[in-house]
C-alpha cells in the first residue's frame, strides 16, 4: 500500500507543510505548543534561508526555515535526518547568523532580540540514554549558581525516535504534534484524537494525492534521497555492531569460554565463532 501522506523528514515534505505562507498557522501552533509558557507567537514572517558570512572566507548557512515573530525574535527550524559528528557545533554556528544580522550601523547598545534554534531529529544523541529523552531545552547556564545566564539564546532538540506513545496515550496538543511527526507517513486517516482544525489542515496539506504533478515528482526525489541516506546509515550502524560482536567474541575465545556461552553473550552463530578461532 502506498503512503497517503508525506514523510515530514524529507526536505520537500517538511517545507511543504511548514514552509509556505499559506500554512504558517501550522508552524505558529507547533512553536507555541513547543515553547508554551515562554512564547505566544501571534504572527511569523518567513525570511531568506541562505545566509552568507561577512567575508569570502566565511562559510554560508542554509536553514530549512528561518522566521521572525511580531516582536522581532528569530526562529531557525530544521529537520535533521542523520547524526553528524559535529551536529551541536553546526547548530551553534547557525545561531550566530541571526545574532550578527541584528548589528546596527553607528552607535548601538548591543541589545539583541531572542534567537531560537529548533531541530527535529530523526535520531538520538546517545543510544545509551536510559531516560529516553524526547525534548532537550538548552540555554547558557551559570554552572555555579545553577541559573540561566542568558535567556535570549535557546536550542531545542526533539529526539523523535524516543517518542513512542500511542494515539490513546497522548496527553496534550504538543504530544499530538510529536505523534504526527513520528507517524504521519504510516497513517491512512486522521486519527480520532487529532480531529481538530489545525490537524485537519495539517493532514490536508500533507496528502500526496493533492499535489500537483511537479510537486509529486519533487517529493518522490526527496523521498528517494531520504531513504537512500537512511539505508546507508542503518547499514553502517549494523556493520559496526557486527564488528563489535566479533571483537568481543575474540576476547571471550582468548579467555577460554566455551562456544555456547560465547554465542549467548554475543549473538554470534557457532560457525561464526569457529571462523574466529581459525583467524587466531
Amino acid at each position: 500500500m502506498t503512503d497517503r501522506y508525506v514523510n515530514i523528514f524529507t526536505d520537500f515534505g517538511f517545507k511543504r507543510v511548514f514552509g509556505e505562507e499559506v500554512n504558517k498557522d501550522l508552524l505558529i501552533d507547533f512553536l507555541n505548543e513547543l515553547l508554551k509558557g515562554e512564547q505566544s507567537i501571534k504572527d511569523l514572517t518567513y525570511k531568506k534561508t541562505e545566509h552568507l558570512g561577512s567575508n569570502d572566507v566565511d562559510r554560508k548557512a542554509i536553514f530549512d526555515l528561518y522566521c521572525e515573530n511580531e516582536k522581532g525574535e528569530k526562529f531557525i527550524v530544521e529537520i535533521q535526518k542523520t547524526k553528524q559528528k559535529f551536529f551541536k557545533d553546526r547548530a551553534l554556528y547557525y545561531s550566530t547568523f541571526p545574532i550578527v544580522e541584528q548589528a546596527e550601523q553607528g552607535d548601538w547598545n548591543f541589545e539583541l532580540e531572542a534567537v531560537y534554534t529548533i531541530a527535529i531529529l530523526d535520531f538520538v544523541f546517545d543510544d545509551s540514554d536510559k531516560d529516553k529523552t524526547v525534548v532537550s531545552h538548552v540555554q547558557l547556564m551559570d554552572t555555579k549558581k545553577n541559573k540561566v545566564f542568558y535567556p535570549k539564546l535557546t536550542f531545542v532538540y526533539l529526539q523523535m525516535p524516543n517518542f513512542n506513545k500511542k494515539e490513546e496515550e497522548l496527553e496534550d496538543r504538543f504530544e499530538m504534534w510529536l505523534y504526527v511527526f513520528r507517524n504521519i507517513h504510516r497513517l491512512h486517516d486522521l486519527p480520532k484524537r487529532l480531529q481538530q482544525r489545525i490537524f485537519e489542515k495539517f493532514f490536508r496539506t500533507a496528502e500526496i494525492a493533492l499535489f500537483k504533478p511537479e510537486e509529486r515528482v519533487a517529493y518522490e526525489d526527496s523521498l528517494k534521497y531520504y531513504r537512500d541516506m537512511k539505508n546507508s546509515l542503518d547499514t553502517s550502524r549494523e556493520e559496526g555492531k557486527i564488528e563489535e560482536r566479533l571483537e568481543i567474541g575474540e576476547k571471550l575465545i582468548a579467555i577460554g569460554l566455551d562456544d555456547g556461552k560465547i554465542a549467548e553473550a554475543t549473538g554470534l552463530s557457532i560457525s561464526e565463532i569457529e571462523n574466529l578461532k581459525k583467524r587466531k
